[in-house]
């Protein structure tokens, strides 16, 4: 069955809500400060075109080895940032009941995260980060300064938003997703303390949803990986856990955890999320490359293909929304098949329109991308 008509199907038969339903998002915060890198200028402003490709931008840094180069950086845009961020808007977006907890400004909430902190109802423990975005057509490259995110601990979370209150938000949330464990340097060390201190106060059930995103963990150590993944393994005695990873994460982790060979074809892929999530032994493991998505449970694995679009109006921020309407799908009771076409649905019309979708506009997009 075509997996959009079959979506469609499900959405239609279960008439699913996720009126609520309740998440809590952290724990990262980033200002993203988006630019483009100009080629040729042709006057101010806007009158230049771009270097179109990472490959080119590449190459310009590469000739100016031994000698020295100036790449003026455009300003685009300045927006709130942070795969918790983003990920949370479009949950919200989605008309999920969201709180937010992490890095977003101290002593004060910092202005570009205003709306979204009222939105989210948000608590902030720390300064953000700042990423300066250049994107291409082929992709992006982010430059970061997280200095603020080295302030996140758990003592800080604990003191932030209140033993109590934490307790609360656990046992009342649907979905948990803890995001950009790469960037947050004591995350590991956050997770081994909930498993300790918070989460066997809270009665687990399977209903709950955890979300991990390692977020791109190159530069962090084998041993730190493994560690990781070995602690969000043990999420599972409190809830069904998905880990979400891009084809360059999902590559690595296959590596970190000795699986052989791999292949970057729709069947690779898919297997790679087989073995994955066989090795750890979680619920769900989502891999997304940009030309589509696989996913794989005990029962069931599956392929879709994305709707791929040549001339992006936005990039950064497209993983993040996948992975909000992967676990959109999950809450609304989907298919995992059906839940990797309204991921591939959400970051779609993300891409396309620099917007979140609401569920209907979801349901529309299903219907009608081409």
């Amino acid at each position: 069955m075509n997996y959009r008509a079959q979506t469609l199907a499900e959405i239609e038969k279960k008439n699913p809500t996720l009126a609520g339903k309740t998440a809590l998002v952290g724990f990262d915060g980033f200002v993203d400060k988006i630019r483009h890198a100009v080629d040729k200028r042709s006057g101010p402003g806007d009158a230049f075109t771009r270097i179109p490709t990472i490959a080119e931008f590449g190459g310009r840094i590469s000739a100016a080895a031994g000698k020295s180069t100036n790449i003026e950086l455009c300003p685009r845009m300045e927006k709130l940032g942070g795969n918790g961020p983003i990920m949370a808007n479009a949950l919200v977006a989605a008309g999920l009941s969201t709180r937010y907890v992490g890095t977003l400004g101290s002593p004060v909430v910092h202005g570009v995260f205003e709306k979204f902190a009222q939105a989210t109802n948000a608590v902030s423990v720390a300064a953000p980060g700042i990423t300066d975005a250049v994107e291409f057509g082929d992709g992006k490259i982010l430059f970061g300064d997280m200095a603020g995110l080295d302030q996140f601990t758990y003592e800080a979370l604990v003191k932030g938003v209140g033993e109590a209150a934490l307790l609360d938000l656990l046992a009342k949330s649907d979905l948990v997703a803890m995001v950009n464990w790469t960037m947050l340097p004591y995350l590991t060390d956050i997770f081994h303390q909930m498993l300790a201190k918070l989460l066997p106060k809270v009665p687990a059930t399977k209903t709950r949803h955890f979300f991990f995103d390692l977020a791109d963990p190159e530069k962090r150590s084998l041993g730190d990986i493994r560690e990781v993944l070995q602690t969000i393994v043990k999420f599972s005695a409190h809830g069904s856990v998905t880990l979400g990873l891009n084809l360059k994460e999902g590559q690595q982790i296959h590596d970190a955890l000795d699986l052989g060979a791999r292949e970057a074809t729709p069947e690779g892929i898919r297997q790679m999320a087989v073995g994955i999530r066989a090795k750890l032994g979680v619920q769900t493991v989502v891999i997304h490359p940009v030309e589509g998505a696989a996913a794989a449970t005990p029962t069931e694995s599956a392929w879709v293909d994305g709707p791929f679009t040549a001339k992006p109006l936005i990039t950064t921020g497209a993983g993040d929304h996948f992975n909000a309407g992967f676990m959109v799908g999950q809450l609304l009771g989907l298919s995992p098949a059906a839940c990797l076409t309204t991921a591939v649905s959400t970051s779609g019309h993300y891409v396309r329109t620099a917007q979140s979708p609401s569920l209907a506009q979801l349901v529309e997009f299903i219907a009608n991308w081409k």
